[in-house]
């Protein structure tokens, strides 16, 4: 069985294993928590005891969830090859598609944590400055097929956790859509990187599922070239995770997590390599994930490329970004699925 927790909407832990949902309250106290970072911040013995009594919830028939962590901080990366390759050739065709530091490095970014929902929160189209300048909703509205790695154990502020031991400190992987206003961001991206385009709203799934059910999931992947510098060296792998995004009841994609060039290992290793601390309930996505191949992009601006192949659907109508009332949903077992919907911007005009 593969065990995945998350928390009731109204509080309280529970768990869904071999198809069923249980509810955790009453089991064992740190099951009563708001959040799992109790449990994420116990270690090793405590999950192994709690993995042990999970036996003893009650099955729920249809449980209501809501977020499953209380974020700390939120880091994006931006590790899929594929993905880099992508848009490197559409906004730079007459140059390398990859800038001079991406081999060398996992590149990120830092997010807004409260900004991160739960699967099936609705999404409001943003606002904001876009090239012009003018101002006004996104017309480019994206999505972005991601996972999730959610940090247990804390590290210690000036202290670098090495490579060797970056997997301890994770406690599990969820599914992330970290929509992305494409006309916003590429108004202001430059020189220090994403903010209004995506800090609106990242989507994550409901189920964490701790990094030990996923070890029957890493598998090899090809050597990284170049070597990357010893505080990143390890054996290349990744998890072998099939995802698929769908669009209007329609699959639009198909990826695998297995497609990304740098591990959560060597996000972590890098993300701290400065002094920089974890703390419980830290997420680290891992940006897009697309593979080689024209259907495993895993965004719009990928799929449609920059808007000039519009994505057909089976209703005969088109897409380059999402319309208001447009749902999509990302799916990848044993992670869940994540679930949004758009809805019309709010506010002034201008």
């Amino acid at each position: 069985m593969t065990l995945a927790y998350g928390v009731l909407r109204g509080g309280g832990v529970c768990a869904r294993v071999d198809g069923r949902v249980v509810d955790l309250r009453g089991v064992d106290p740190v099951f009563d928590a708001p959040s799992l970072n109790a449990l994420m911040a116990g270690g090793p013995e405590l999950r192994r005891r709690a993995r042990e009594r999970v036996d003893l919830g009650t099955e729920l028939s249809d449980p209501k969830l809501g977020l499953p962590i209380e974020v700390a901080d939120y880091v994006d990366f931006y590790s899929s090859l594929h993905h880099a390759v992508n848009l490197g050739r559409m906004f730079r065709p007459d140059a390398e598609p990859l800038l001079p530091n991406w081999r060398h490095l996992p590149v990120g970014y830092h997010g807004r944590a409260g900004t991160v929902v739960p699967s099936g929160t609705s999404v409001q189209r943003p606002r904001g400055q876009r090239p012009g300048p003018e101002f006004g909703p996104s017309q480019r509205l994206d999505i972005e097929l991601e996972a999730g790695f959610v940090i247990g154990t804390p590290s210690t502020i000036g202290e670098p956790v090495p490579i060797e031991r970056a997997l301890e400190h994770v406690f599990g992987m969820v599914l992330v859509n970290d929509w992305s206003a494409r006309d916003i961001q590429a108004w202001e991206y430059q020189p220090l990187g994403p903010f209004l385009g995506k800090s609106f709203a990242t989507s994550v799934s409901h189920w964490v599922v701790p990094l030990e059910e996923l070890a029957d999931r890493r598998v090899p992947r090809e050597p990284q070239e170049p070597a990357p510098l010893p505080y990143l060296a390890e054996d290349p792998w990744a998890y072998d995770i099939p995802l698929t995004v769908e669009l209007n009841g329609c699959v639009i994609a198909r990826s695998n997590t297995r497609h990304l060039y740098w591990s959560i290992a060597q996000q972590i290793a890098h993300l701290t390599v400065n002094g920089a601390s974890l703390r419980t309930g830290d997420l680290l996505a891992t940006g897009t994930i697309s593979g080689p191949e024209p259907e495993e992009r895993g965004s719009l601006i990928e799929l449609s490329w920059n808007g000039q192949e519009p994505i057909e659907l089976p209703d005969g109508s088109t897409r380059t970004f999402l319309e208001d009332g447009d749902e999509v949903v990302l799916r990848g077992e044993p992670l869940g699925e994540v679930r949004g919907q758009i809805e019309p911007p709010a506010g002034r005009n201008s």
